[in-house]
């Protein structure tokens, strides 16, 4: 199993914090993000390569923080792979970055998919197994409590056996709290299907209208996530995952 870290973007609501520093890098409980969703990764046995997909201006910051991260902690081996994008008037958009890691990489494999920027208070060995089990698309969802908060994300509704029966990116009116959250499972046999979405001139950003334009064409499982989780946006959140997370 692959894994490609989503890491392309530029944080622009975070500066000056993330004018010489990539937003996955910067430290939550005195560590970088990053190493946060690789350590609750870690517990899926399975994954043998990760992919960090990230600029042509932050490329060298992973390069550095990979060497480190490789020879102090991790099972994993690494490929940091720019995308050429040097702002955001040129970047790929997420699932442009997705496309271009399969292509450029030549991934032919089982495939997870997680934000750089996504903090979870528990491992995430239970969704390997849940996506295993299932052998088909998976996508991790959180309860928000709060349908104001939900226009944020996106709004998703499931039938009795988790598999997505609505999903709408950016609701204007949400029925339900569970939103779609950027931890993804594609099994190799829909490898394919990622790359007749960009092919087909889709649009390339946020990552949850791929799974928008796929459950229809094929099942797609929930997996809830135990625990907090905390999508970094702002300097607000920055600072509250910093005091929660440095309890654990």
């Amino acid at each position: 199993m692959k894994v490609i870290i989503l890491a392309a973007g530029y944080a622009t609501r975070l500066y000056p914090l993330t004018l010489t520093q990539p937003k996955p890098l910067l430290p939550v409980a005195g560590k970088p993000m990053v190493e946060h969703v690789l350590d609750n990764l870690a517990p899926i046995t399975e994954i043998d390569r990760v992919y960090v997909v990230t600029n042509a201006k932050f490329a060298g910051h992973f390069e550095k923080w990979s060497e480190h991260y490789r020879a102090t902690k991790s099972k994993f081996e690494f490929t940091v792979v720019n995308d050429g994008s040097t702002d955001d008037t040129n970047k790929l958009g997420a699932i442009g970055d997705i496309n271009y890691v399969l292509t450029t990489q030549h991934v032919d494999d089982d495939l997870m998919v997680v934000a750089g920027d996504n903090l979870f208070s528990e491992k995430l060995g239970d969704f390997g197994k849940f996506c295993l089990a299932k052998n088909a698309p998976a996508l991790a969802v959180y309860d928000v409590g709060n349908l104001e908060e939900i226009k944020k994300y996106n709004s998703i509704t499931t039938d009795a056996d988790g598999r997505i029966t609505f999903f709408e990116e950016k609701p204007k009116n949400p029925v339900s709290t569970l939103t779609g959250i950027a931890l993804y499972y594609y099994p190799k046999s829909t490898i394919a299907l990622i790359k007749q979405y960009i092919a087909e001139g889709n649009n390339p950003d946020q990552p949850g209208r791929l799974v928008q334009w796929l459950y229809p064409r094929t099942p797609v499982y929930t997996w809830r996530v135990p625990g907090l989780w905390f999508d970094i946006g702002s300097k607000e959140t920055l600072e509250e995952a910093n005091q929660i997370f440095a309890k654990f």
